[in-house]
């Protein structure tokens, strides 16, 4: 594992179309970590853009750092692991680097975080 890149290419509000080239444009420009979401809809071009560079140049998935983040929707018991299978294919990668939860809410509403965050947290920690 490298360690996390102190500057890194962030991907939120990536425009449909132009993400691809941006990600290509950034690792070719040395960024070497790439912060992305299930939330922000982009992860497929991201996906087409890394195996693009891993197949067409020397650089090697060992060479990029990759962050990844579950969305509120997808919190508690049975979705996290899913959740994080689909970025995964999405993105064509077999693993992420880090992997985080978005926002520490699920959007509903009321006094209470349901589910309970430390339920989320412990599918999380399955991931590993």
């Amino acid at each position: 594992h490298i360690p996390i890149p102190l500057v890194g290419l962030g991907t939120w509000k990536g425009r449909p179309g132009q993400t691809k080239a941006a990600v290509q444009d950034a690792i070719r420009a040395g960024y070497r970590h790439i912060d992305c979401a299930a939330y922000y809809g982009n992860e497929t071009e991201i996906g087409e853009a890394l195996d693009n560079l891993f197949r067409n140049t020397q650089l090697r998935r060992s060479d990029i750092f990759v962050t990844g983040k579950l969305w509120n929707a997808w919190h508690g018991k049975g979705n996290v692991e899913a959740a994080c299978r689909r970025s995964l294919r999405d993105l064509k990668l077999r693993h992420f680097d880090l992997y985080l939860i978005h926002w520490p809410v699920t959007g509903n509403r009321g006094p209470d975080v349901v589910p309970a965050i430390d339920e989320t947290w412990r599918e999380m920690e399955k991931l590993v």
